[in-house]
């Protein structure tokens, strides 16, 4: 796939020397979803504010589908969607008036069609003649969507899009990002939501205090840095670990049913076996052994906390 979207040693710094983005360089294919990760402050809302031409970098460069976001503003801008963390919406508009309105901001004329289309693929056709004030919470964030998708751009940025709805509706709104990638739209995300990422993206991305830690499939993340835990279950519980299980650095938990033995997945040898034959040589009964890999949540907290995973 192309790169739409290439950022190049992007640097943002502020009067008073805080440096909000410390060199930020990476490139995004056509029709891929990535999720940025990041504690709050990390710059994950002003690298998008740069990319989108609402914050002035201090120097680098954003290429959008060729065109400088500096040189070439309203044809990058024109190719860029942005759903923003806030909802800054015309509370006595209509869910109709402001979509139309949004398509054309951007210099497209009117084409009812594709309202009626991004309205009902967000469930918003029977609430088209609504005020934005009668909506919901959830259905004002599907507002700010079809708002940033009326001008039928090929990247959506979304800024923490489920922020404070409920876990249906944060379910729905993946589906909606699916369907969108299967168009062929860029998708970046910005999340709290560990999950979103898991179940969503296709690459992600960890940023903190300004800089781009790692960008990695997400697959290959946690098959690189996750750890895998084999958790061996006792027919009979015990209250200290025996001397003979030393090395295997074994912990007791599950009111001591269970040792648990954390190994990496990408070693020579796992030590499993060994250890198998370890306890049953020590006379303790196994009742059933569970395997389970560290999730995206504990490598995420791991890597800003600067620990080894």
């Amino acid at each position: 796939m192309s790169i739409i979207l290439s950022i190049k040693d992007l640097r943002k710094s502020y009067a008073d020397g805080f440096e909000a983005l410390k060199g930020i360089s990476l490139d995004i294919k056509q029709g891929e979803i990535l999720a940025l990760l990041g504690p709050n402050g990390a710059g994950k809302t002003t690298l998008i504010s740069t990319v989108c031409g609402i914050t002035t970098p201090t120097s680098g460069s954003v290429m959008v589908g060729g065109h400088d976001i500096q040189t070439e503003f309203r044809a990058a801008r024109k190719m860029i969607g942005l759903v923003p963390q806030e909802i800054a919406l015309e509370p006595f508009e209509t869910v109709w008036n402001t979509v139309r309105f949004s398509r054309g901001l951007f210099g497209y004329g009117s084409d009812n069609a594709r309202i009626e289309e991004i309205l009902r693929k967000l469930s918003l056709w029977d609430k088209r003649k609504n005020s934005i004030k009668e909506l919901s919470g959830g259905m004002k964030r599907r507002v700010l969507i079809a708002k940033a998708l009326a001008h039928e751009p090929r990247v959506l940025f979304l800024d923490e899009p489920t922020a404070g709805v409920d876990v249906e509706l944060r379910k729905d709104m993946w589906e909606i990002v699916a369907e969108l990638k299967q168009a062929g739209v860029t998708i970046i995300l910005t999340t709290h939501y560990i999950e979103e990422a898991e179940a969503i993206a296709d690459r992600v991305g960890v940023i903190d205090k300004g800089e781009l830690l790692l960008v990695q499939d997400k697959g290959t993340l946690m098959a690189q840095m996750g750890k895998k835990q084999i958790e061996v279950m006792l027919t009979e519980p015990i209250t200290d670990i025996p001397g003979s299980l030393s090395a295997h650095n074994l912990t007791l938990n599950g009111n001591g049913r269970t040792l648990v033995y954390t190994y990496d997945t990408n070693a020579d040898r796992t030590g499993i076996t060994t250890l198998l034959n370890d306890v049953a040589q020590a006379g303790l009964v196994l009742s059933d052994v569970q395997t389970r890999q560290s999730s995206l949540e504990e490598i995420f907290v791991n890597l800003v906390s600067g620990e080894a995973v």
